[in-house]
């Protein structure tokens, strides 16, 4: 007799790849319109990416506004836009970039971050791969920072419309009442402190775009600040404090000239500026001063306890190579640089944009 036949296979729970059509299988791999639709695939994206690299308990996805519950102390708030190209680059990505941008904003106010709302701008046909490691690359930070993602939003773009990828965020945190931090706090004779070498960050991300035929190592300095921020607040004589992010050094310098009315005297050659980030710039006509860090702290301190917060910040993994690079002095509004040879040069304010999309 024939032999009997095989038994009928039970049905796959999942069709295979190879059945799906290819434009199917592309809104796997790919961001689609759909995505933004508010159906199965929106809800999909969300619980498969978002919240699986952010957690369950601390972004709650079946809410529309989260609990939070805050220490005593003042309450700050401040919000933000990520959009830099590449999303990816040496030393971080868009991710890190909103998390770190964000928190330091809070610590260099003086408060200890513990709270970020976070809002995706997804453009269509951005791979879902590079989405799921950027998400987890803010659960990273966000954990690194100690601060909790609790809620958020996502869109999607039409292709064309986005750079890939835009991020908004929100971020909460509590700073002590008694800690005053303020530009009108600023005083002749203040010195001026800076955490680190200036200008990585915006030439990190311009080799990675290789333009003008330019490659290289160089890891942007994007970090979390709060462990070189809570130190400086230990001090009686800390004025105030920023994060020079696009504009650079030089443009917290005109605003602090702006604002309290005093002349900025600057060293160069006591300002730390890598060789890389010296080297790009001289060969394309940048000025390391004005070029965005994601991961430095200014601060302002009255001239006798200079020294100490310098040492302080200087036992710090992220501080060891700060410096001390000018003071505050009556005299004519303006920003000065006193170059190596014993010249002075005067740094206008920033009036074009050196690198597009850095931060």
């Amino acid at each position: 007799p024939p032999p009997p036949p095989p038994p009928t296979p039970p049905p796959p729970t999942h069709p295979p790849t190879t059945l799906l059509s290819s434009a199917a299988s592309d809104v796997y791999k790919r961001q689609s319109l759909a995505h933004g639709n508010g159906g199965r695939l929106m809800r999909e994206l969300i619980k498969d990416i978002f919240a699986r690299h952010l957690g369950k308990d601390q972004l709650d996805v079946e809410v529309d506004a989260a609990t939070i519950a805050l220490p005593p102390g003042r309450q700050l708030i401040t919000t933000d836009g990520f959009t830099v190209q590449p999303l990816e680059f040496p030393g971080g990505d868009i991710g890190t970039l909103a998390v770190h941008g964000t928190c330091n904003d809070l610590a260099v106010s003086g408060a200890t971050p513990h709270f970020l709302t976070l809002n995706a701008f997804i453009e269509e046909g951005l791979e879902v791969a590079l989405l799921d490691r950027l998400v987890a690359s803010i659960a990273r930070a966000a954990a690194e920072t100690g601060v909790a993602v609790v809620a958020g939003d996502t869109k999607v773009l039409r292709r064309g419309e986005g750079g890939g990828l835009y991020l908004a965020t929100t971020g909460v945190g509590v700073a002590p009442l008694e800690l005053d931090l303020s530009m009108a706090n600023v005083r002749p004779g203040d010195r001026i402190l800076v955490s680190g070498p200036v200008g990585d960050h915006g030439i990190a991300v311009m080799l990675a775009r290789e333009e003008f035929g330019m490659r290289g190592d160089l890891q942007s300095d994007a970090a979390n600040v709060l462990p070189l921020t809570q130190a400086a607040a230990a001090f009686p004589g800390l004025r105030f404090m920023r994060d020079p992010t696009r504009g650079g050094l030089a443009t917290v310098m005109h605003e602090l000239m702006h604002v309290t009315g005093l002349q900025v005297r600057l060293q160069q050659m006591d300002i730390p500026v890598h060789d890389p980030v010296n080297s790009v710039c001289e060969m394309l006509g940048y000025d390391p001063l004005y070029l965005a860090c994601e991961g430095r702290v200014v601060a302002v301190v009255e001239a006798n306890a200079a020294d100490q917060l310098l040492s302080s910040w200087q036992a710090l993994p992220g501080g060891r190579e700060a410096a001390c690079v000018g003071e505050l002095v009556e005299g004519r509004e303006r920003v000065i640089l006193v170059t190596e040879l014993g010249g002075e040069r005067i740094l206008e304010e920033l009036e074009d944009d050196p690198l597009p999309r850095i931060c």
